[in-house]
């Protein structure tokens, strides 16, 4: 698949307010970075984003989490390595990144409501959609991953 355009140099403004939004999530939220490395590559899972799957998966192996917890990201609802925080956290991702489909239930927003705080639920939800923007535009303009083989 070919790259369509670079779309950080057609519109480097829109992207710099992309990145604004990113560097708020990733290093002034005061989020739990495995938090974010979950939604992360959970959403980027759901929408089908190959570049961004690649680059959360890097990103979360060279953070020290385990091939298992990885791996298991896409199989969350029959894998038993997720706390019911990080559990909740992945059900109201889901709802979000497929928002169209689930309206955001209540379920899964109470779910959410019993592990987070009001601040935190605000942060993770301007989170899942920062992560969603990213998706959009890597997947629209078919962005690929750098090929590299791992050993």
């Amino acid at each position: 698949m070919e790259t369509r355009l670079d779309y950080v140099n057609a519109a480097p403004d829109a992207i710099q307010a992309v990145f604004a939004l990113e560097n708020y999530v990733s290093t002034k939220s005061g989020l739990d970075p495995n938090l974010i490395h979950l939604l992360k590559l959970r959403a980027s899972q759901i929408n089908g984003c190959v570049y961004c799957v690649d680059m959360h998966t890097r990103e979360a192996r060279k953070d020290g989490l385990s091939e298992q917890w990885i791996a298991l990201v896409c199989v969350w609802r029959e894998a038993a390595i997720y706390s019911p925080r990080e559990r909740a956290l992945l059900g109201w991702t889901e709802a979000l990144t497929n928002l169209g489909a689930t309206g955001a239930p209540d379920a899964d927003y109470q779910e959410l409501r019993a592990h987070f705080t009001d601040e935190e639920c605000t942060k993770l939800t301007v989170a899942i959609g920062t992560i969603n923007v990213w998706n959009r535009l890597a997947v629209g303009f078919r962005m690929q991953p750098d090929a590299q083989i791992e050993t």
